[in-house]
């Protein structure tokens, strides 16, 4: 058999394996976001909230460039990939957002623990879920 054929005919990574590398890209999009803000507010270059825009653009696109090679979908053109990966994220913020509201102002958690919970929540059972089975699909294959 070829190269090519096994390349074809080769087992993907597990679902697990998937999980724990679109974690930890998750972790450094987080500490790309997290840092640029506070250095740009330290710096006293921008406000919190316009450094926070900033810190969560550069974040959202490492994330973006990480989770191409996660799913190994580098090969076709990043646009509409972008497309989705942005309607993906928007819906993500939303549930980030209503699972800190739900969770520090009506059952009284302490806003961080709120924060980091929700977070953890939103990344396994929604931003995963769609960057491998949406956003970064093989648009040729029938999985």
């Amino acid at each position: 058999m070829n190269r090519t054929m096994e390349a074809r005919t080769r087992p993907g990574p597990s679902t697990l394996h998937l999980l724990g590398r679109h974690q930890m890209a998750s972790i450094v999009a987080t500490a790309i976001d997290f840092g640029t803000m506070t250095v740009l507010v330290e710096l006293g270059v921008l406000s919190p909230a316009i450094a926070t825009l900033v810190g969560a653009a550069f974040g959202a696109v490492v994330n973006f460039l990480l989770g191409r090679r996660i799913f190994r979908a580098t090969g076709g053109s990043a646009a509409p990939q972008a497309v989705r990966y942005a309607l993906v994220s928007s819906a993500s913020a939303g549930f980030n957002s209503l699972g800190v509201f739900v969770l520090h102002h009506q059952a009284g958690l302490q806003y961080l623990l709120a924060r980091v919970a929700v977070s953890i929540l939103v990344s396994i059972l929604w931003n995963f879920p769609l960057h491998r089975h949406f956003v970064f699909r093989d648009r040729g294959a029938s999985t």
